[in-house]
């Protein structure tokens, strides 16, 4: 375990490395690809004009609240899903037929809906988001050992019992695991939503630095949602470790 870090360490230095050669090499134009110190140039420039931070603070903002949102209604929707048949030829239709939509194509309507307001951004997200996680949350409680909740109605426990003390339970582990998928997907949507109706956030910064030709604070803008992502990423991993540590022993074991 203890090589794991040095290894992923040795892979993002090999990578800087061949961006350096290249870039300083002067075998790419810096208008294609610009080196490691004129984007951290871009970034002291913006940190100046004050607009670095607080376009990261708004589009974390958004997809926080976009993200919570659609989990608000996709978690018991999807529960509902997976452990009731009749709740499932409800949904099934609906979510399977939308979830194949291209939720940019909804970006006219939601501008035209909603203006270019933050509620624009959370429309998009919850299409880009919602749909699948629903699928996903009813496929985690369809995985939960059938003897299990025969043991609940043995015991006598009733329909909602058994769907909240153990199917819920069983479940959760495989439910963050999904909050975790989907949380990456959220950016990817959030940004495109920046890309054509916002005055301010990481993805309108992308837009407008391409109309002027300033590939450094392009890539300034890429490297730093990647850098959210990873952050957040590692903090869900984290949690996951904390709250079911039994399931890295078991891995271990295997």
């Amino acid at each position: 375990m203890k090589r794991y870090p040095i290894i992923s360490a040795i892979s993002v230095f090999f990578i800087f490395a061949v961006w350096s050669i290249v870039t300083y090499g002067g075998y790419v134009d810096p208008l294609f690809l610009p080196s490691p110190s004129d984007v951290v140039r871009a970034a002291m420039e913006e940190i100046d004009e004050g607009i670095f931070f607080k376009d990261i603070g708004v589009s974390f903002y958004r997809i926080f609240m976009g993200f919570f949102i659609s989990t608000l209604f996709a978690l018991p929707i999807g529960i509902m899903m997976g452990t009731s048949r009749a709740w499932q030829s409800v949904w099934e239709p609906v979510v399977g037929l939308v979830r194949y939509m291209p939720a940019v194509a909804f970006i006219p309507l939601s501008i035209l809906w909603f203006g270019t307001t933050d509620v624009q951004k959370f429309f998009i997200l919850f299409l880009g988001v919602f749909f699948q996680e629903v699928i996903m949350i009813a496929d985690n409680c369809k995985t939960v050992n059938r003897s299990l909740v025969e043991v609940g109605m043995t015991i006598g426990l009733k329909k909602f019992e058994i769907v909240k003390d153990i199917v819920f339970r069983a479940a959760f582990p495989g439910i963050m695991d999904t909050f975790r998928t989907t949380w990456g997907w959220a950016w990817t949507y959030l940004v495109v939503a920046e890309l054509v109706a916002a005055s301010e956030g990481l993805g309108f910064r992308i837009m407008q630095a391409q109309r002027y030709l300033a590939t450094d604070r392009i890539i300034l803008g890429i490297l730093v949602i990647g850098l959210l992502g990873l952050i957040t990423d590692m903090l869900f991993k984290l949690l996951y470790h904390r709250l079911f540590p039994w399931k890295e022993s078991a891995k271990v074991k295997e």
